[in-house]
């Protein structure tokens, strides 16, 4: 577990690696967002993509998930914003996308000496080394107890 007093300037980490499948892109998509290139392998495979892709709302929660498993779980109180956000390029089905992150800015905080504000740069690239997903997101961090 990671507090602000536990990460320096230069923290950069692996946050992990997720294999996607067609079956969990029409799973999540037949709840969350049905449109025909996240459901329908024919439909995408006549879209611009040319197969099945992951939503962006997808994207996301694999993110999220990736970022609470993560072995150098930062503690957050809160999260304050997410900037930056980009999708470049889609996710396709059956690539292993690899979650990165690093810090790009921290302080303490202003008014609560208990706390820091930590930015952090994230970057999700698929086999091919393609950026699917970037953002930077500022977190309301603990200090060390």
């Amino acid at each position: 577990m990671l507090y602000f007093d536990d990460i320096p300037d230069d923290y950069r980490s692996v946050v992990g690696t997720w294999n996607l499948t067609a079956e969990d892109i029409v799973a999540y998509a037949e709840t969350w967002d049905p449109r025909p290139e996240h459901t329908d392998s024919a439909a995408a495979e006549r879209s611009p993509f040319g197969t099945l892709v992951a939503s962006s709302a997808h994207l996301f929660a694999i993110v999220t998930l990736l970022f609470h498993r993560h072995r150098d779980q930062i503690q957050i109180v809160a999260m304050l914003g997410k900037d930056k956000l980009r999708l470049p390029n889609p996710a396709r089905a059956g690539t292993t996308l690899t979650y990165e992150t690093r810090c790009v800015g921290r302080r303490e905080s202003g008014s609560r000496p208990d706390l820091g504000i930590v930015t952090v740069a994230d970057q999700v690239t698929d086999d091919d080394g393609h950026v699917v997903l970037t953002q930077e997101v500022t977190l309301m961090v603990p200090r060390r107890p």
